[in-house]
Formats: structure tokens, sequence, C-alpha cells
């Protein structure tokens, strides 16, 4: 039986999912054995249909993690945690009661993007000054990360000219540090691998 099983909604989230899980050392988790699939209809069909599609890998995995954007999800008035309950209701009533978890970013992956590492900078084709004029620009006052912050990935993309790609979000996975990124899903993230697969010895990187 495998470690563990993750449902996502876009090939996006997959990259970035499947070589985050890579750095356990950074998590502070032991290696684990990770598959990572994609539901083909994207937020929606993880928000309505993620109960059903792990229902039949139950008996392969220890534990199943659920993520998806509540932007695009087609219920975006409704707040994260309450998303977050009407999944995990599907999963503990298919076979995952106690082993599993749901991730809801909110709004959007994008959220994990702007952070102070120097690494973001870089995997996005620009000067560190140059984004952080840009992030300023989109930022309201008194709020730490943009409010839209796909559109702003979209701005900066324009503007150095680097394609959009899952490859740029697994470069920034597998280089980002964890040290700055406060984000309550990526928070929630960290809690519920830190409980599932707590490491073995007590060597970390940032």
């Amino acid at each position: 039986m495998k470690d563990l099983v993750v449902l996502v909604a876009d090939k996006k989230m997959e990259a970035a999912l499947r070589h985050l899980l890579q750095r356990h050392q950074a998590l502070g988790i032991r290696a684990i054995a990770v598959d990572v699939f994609r539901h083909p209809r994207h937020d929606p069909g993880v928000l309505l249909e993620a109960g059903n599609f792990l229902s039949v890998l139950s008996d392969q995995y220890e534990r199943a993690l659920v993520a998806f954007d509540r932007e695009g999800c087609g219920q975006e008035e409704t707040p994260a945690d309450e998303l977050a309950r009407r999944v995990q209701e599907q999963l503990d009533a298919r076979g995952w009661l106690g082993r599993s978890g749901v991730i809801v970013l909110d709004p959007e992956l994008e959220i994990w993007v702007w952070s102070d590492s120097p690494h973001v900078a870089q995997v996005l084709g620009l000067k560190a000054a140059a984004l952080r004029e840009l992030r300023a620009k989109a930022t309201a006052p008194g709020r730490v990360k943009p409010d839209h912050p796909k559109e702003l990935m979209a701005r900066t993309l324009r503007r150095s000219r680097v394609p959009w790609s899952s490859a740029l979000y697994a470069a920034l996975a597998k280089n980002v540090s964890f040290v700055r990124c406060t984000d309550p899903a990526f928070l929630r993230l960290r809690q519920l691998l830190s409980g599932w697969f707590p490491p073995q010895c007590d060597d970390r990187d940032d």
C-alpha cells in the first residue's frame, strides 16, 4: 500500500504538488510514495466528485489529499472552509474516514507564488525590484498578498515574455523556500502532512 494519493484540478496544480511533496525535508516529513491524479472536470469536478473518484483507491493508499481552487469551482460565493467541509464529508462516506484531508486554495493556486523568495523573480523572468513593483501595485493597502494572484502572474509573464506552463509551477515548487509562506491553505497542508508522515530524523532544509 502506498503512502498518499492526491487528487487535483489541473496540470499546474499537479506539477506544483508533485514536486513540492518530493521536498520532504523542507516539509518536515519522511520521504513518501505519492501518486497524483487530475480530475477531468477540473475544480468543479473535484468539488462535486472527489469522493467517488477516490473511493476505488481507498484500499491502495494509506492517506488521501484533495486540492482545488475556490475561484473557478463554480461555488465561489461559498467560503473556502465550507467547501473543504463538503468535500471532506464525501471522503468520509467513501472509505477515507480519519485518513484524508482537503485543501482549498483561496482564491487560487497562484496565491502560493507570491512569497518573498528571490527564486520567484528568477523563475518568472524578472529582476527582483521589478517584480516587487508589480506586486505592490496589485496588493491592497494593509494586505500581504494580491487579491487577484493569477491576474498578477499573467501580467508578470507578459512583461517577462516567459511562457505560461505547468513547468513554471514545478520550478517554483522545487526552489521556493517555505519559511515565509503564511497562506492558510499551505499551512493546513503542512499540518496534515506532518501529522500523517512524521520525520524519521531531524535533518531539515529550508
